[in-house]
């Protein structure tokens, strides 16, 4: 889905601010959602495709207001809303108690053990490579022209790369497709490449002279060049 999370960034919002000696967490909450994203994802509550297509589907201003691990805590929100894991009642709920007892243990709103809604699954981030009985339709040094699309869902091509023309790298072997696997439609495994594209091709003559980009593009995304 196109929006103001593009995968390739967008310009117009000043240079990125750096921190000196930044810690990996500037609040103690922040460790908590990583957490809950490793802790979500190894029960299987949502894989990392639909995690990714979680924090897209923010409001827009907000998302750019939004620090890193406020967009993680936004998105494992909507996903477990989504699949019925919490409900947005149970959540004002729980709000609610913390704001009246703000020093109380974050075990302290809900007494007894949690409900097994989920299964375990320790491979979630593991290897995206199948083995799958797929032929690739590219080998290295063939010509591409990326397709020039706007899907509604997720995608992993950013829009600077579309309708645009490349060469083929190297194959990196048969992946889980993102675009259908943050929808709940299956891994549906397809091969992945590294597709070669000049800069001036992706930016035009503002771009520098000799220099190169390399995307993974997976094989749905490509078109036989000329």
């Amino acid at each position: 889905m196109d929006g103001v999370h593009d995968l390739g960034g967008m310009q117009g919002f000043g240079p990125v601010e750096r921190e000196a000696n930044e810690p990996a967490f500037h609040a103690p909450w922040e460790a908590a959602v990583l957490a809950m994203m490793r802790a979500g994802g190894g029960r299987g509550l949502f894989n990392i495709d639909e995690f990714r297509h979680g924090i897209e589907r923010m409001e827009p201003a907000e998302y750019l207001r939004a620090s890193y691990y406020e967009k993680w805590l936004d998105g494992i929100i909507r996903l477990l809303v989504e699949k019925g894991i919490v409900s947005q009642a149970e959540l004002a709920a729980r709000a609610e108690f913390f704001r009246a007892r703000p020093e109380a243990p974050a075990t302290a709103a809900v007494p007894g053990p949690l409900p097994a809604r989920a299964k375990a699954n320790p491979d979630w981030l593991q290897s995206a490579i199948r083995e799958a009985p797929v032929t690739p339709r590219f080998k290295p040094g063939d010509p591409v022209l990326t397709r020039e699309m706007h899907p509604h869902g997720h995608t992993r091509l950013p829009r600077y790369a579309r309708g645009r023309r490349g060469v083929i790298h190297c194959l990196h072997g048969i992946h889980v497709f993102p675009d259908s696997n943050a929808h709940g439609l299956g891994e549906q495994p397809q091969p992945l490449y590294s597709v070669r594209f000049e800069a001036r091709e992706l930016w035009g003559d503002s771009a520098e002279p000799n220099e190169q980009v390399h995307l993974d593009c997976w094989e749905s995304y490509l078109l036989p060049g000329r």
